[in-house]
């Protein structure tokens, strides 16, 4: 059973975020519907004033996790912490190996399924969008938080970013080579998982490469401030990778890998790579 408990705060690790989405092969090009509380995909948004920027001073909203105010708790939080996740994790692929290891295995993988476009959803302030690029991907971004993606847009000002919810992702079918959801999953709650598992599995190609990272263990956590000290409040759900496997497979993705990265004693990393089925060929 997965535990639940508070905790003041996380420290901030170079894979840390999310629950987002993208926009770039979208209805549309970069199609961001706008209007409802997401954090992710290609939805929902809101042309009122950012939640998030008025409330440094004291602390954010209550509401319960499995409530519908989750995903605006999510967006309020990382509007209010976008600068200051954005210069501590600016630089930190630079020190991690094994991660950079893991998006040029997926780019090759993407490559050889046909290549074309790359969604990376939950793509925060566009550093690993970023860094698709670098390796040749034709990448673009989606998050939920309109300052997150405020700020993709001013240091990456070559690739689209556009803001969206990973839970009513605003991408055509079959529109995608490749996702990448990085530690993006980990404020979606359980029962909100296989949803977005099926947007997932609705934008890739038949054939296309998906590599999810998300924190292991058996619980979740209220997450009260980060990143600087700012307030938020976001629950951090830590999940065994058999579960997500499973749930994988049941979306219709067949799991080719699941790799481990202990990045210190405290902290385990998952990276799932899965690949939307391929269609069977018709029989004359």
């Amino acid at each position: 059973m997965q535990r639940s408990r508070t905790r003041p705060s996380d420290t901030p690790t170079a894979a840390g975020r999310g629950a987002a989405g993208r926009g770039g092969a979208a209805r549309g090009r970069g199609a961001g519907r706008r209007g409802a509380a997401g954090r992710g995909g290609a939805g929902p948004r809101g042309g009122a004033a950012r939640p998030g920027a008025a409330r440094r001073g004291g602390g954010l909203p209550c509401r319960d996790v499995t409530a519908p105010g989750w995903l605006a708790d999510t967006r309020t939080s990382y509007d209010t912490v976008a600068e200051s996740y954005t210069d501590l994790l600016r630089d930190a692929l630079a020190n991690e190996p094994f991660q950079r290891g893991i998006l040029l295995l997926f780019a090759e993988l993407t490559r050889a399924a046909g290549d074309g476009p790359v969604a990376d959803v939950g793509c925060g302030p566009g550093r690993i969008t970023g860094h698709l690029h670098s390796i040749g991907l034709d990448a673009f971004g989606v998050d939920l938080s309109p300052s997150m993606i405020d700020i993709a847009r001013r240091d990456h000002p070559h690739l689209r970013f556009e803001v969206g919810s990973m839970t009513d992702l605003d991408l055509a079918d079959r529109s995608v080579a490749g996702l990448v959801a990085w530690f993006s999953l980990i404020h979606i709650p359980d029962d909100e998982v296989p949803a977005v598992l099926a947007h997932f599995h609705r934008v890739l190609r038949p054939g296309g490469p998906l590599l999810l990272g998300f924190h292991v263990g058996d619980e979740s956590t209220l997450k009260t401030e980060g990143y600087g000290g700012h307030p938020m409040r976001v629950h951090v759900h830590r999940r065994p990778p058999g579960r997500v496997a499973t749930w994988l497979r049941d979306a219709g993705f067949t799991v080719d890998a699941e790799l481990l990265h202990h990045a210190d004693e405290y902290r385990t990393g998952a990276f799932l790579f899965a690949h939307r089925r391929p269609e069977p060929t018709p029989q004359p």
